[in-house]
């Protein structure tokens, strides 16, 4: 029975054992970052009107798309440009999501070469999102949120933990046919 016993790959995992290299193309990296980076996008939404809106009563829900436009360019030009805002606001939020979404998926082959699990990698992931995009703010406008106060910093963290772990197990499963 020994002698009938083959690891070719083909037992283990079908095609994709066959073709599994070390590292993704970058154009794999990049078609499962935008992926990600797009549900992510939704997902902390989603987050957003049922926690900010529907929970804390913090806006109502036509406040979310048009948001990022008053903490990337404040309030006087949120309200000045009406109507547009909300487009605005919407192609903000999705322009980095998507490029967080790259990026994860540019760096997700190191940590699965490592043997660290995507969720793990995305809550260090989160803070950082979450510290950096905070930091522009504060470098771009003086319309920011009071980042001493605790339940900012906390709804903040939170907020950007429901983006991140998608985000991840988004990019784990797209790229998880590459065997680092």
């Amino acid at each position: 029975m020994a002698g009938n016993f083959s690891i070719s790959g083909k037992e283990l995992g079908g095609n994709a054992a066959l073709n599994a290299s070390g590292w993704p193309s970058l154009a794999a990296m990049i078609r499962a970052g935008l992926a990600a980076g797009l549900l992510g996008a939704v997902i902390i939404w989603i987050y957003e009107a049922v926690v900010w809106v529907g929970i804390q009563h913090l806006m109502p829900l036509a406040g979310i798309p048009r948001n990022a436009t008053g903490l990337v360019f404040g309030k006087a030009v949120q309200e000045s440009i009406g109507v547009w805002a909300y487009l605005v606001g919407t192609g903000i939020h999705f322009v980095f999501a998507l490029a967080w979404g790259v990026l994860f998926a540019l760096i997700w082959p190191y940590f699965q070469r490592r043997g660290y699990e995507a969720t793990f990698v995305a809550l260090f992931y989160a803070v950082l999102a979450w510290i950096v995009m905070h930091v522009a703010i504060i470098v771009v406008s003086d319309n920011h949120p009071d980042y001493t106060n605790p339940n900012v910093v906390i709804g903040g963290f939170m907020s950007h933990l429901f983006f991140t772990v998608p985000l991840a197990l988004t990019v784990k499963r797209k790229l998880s046919q590459y065997r680092t």
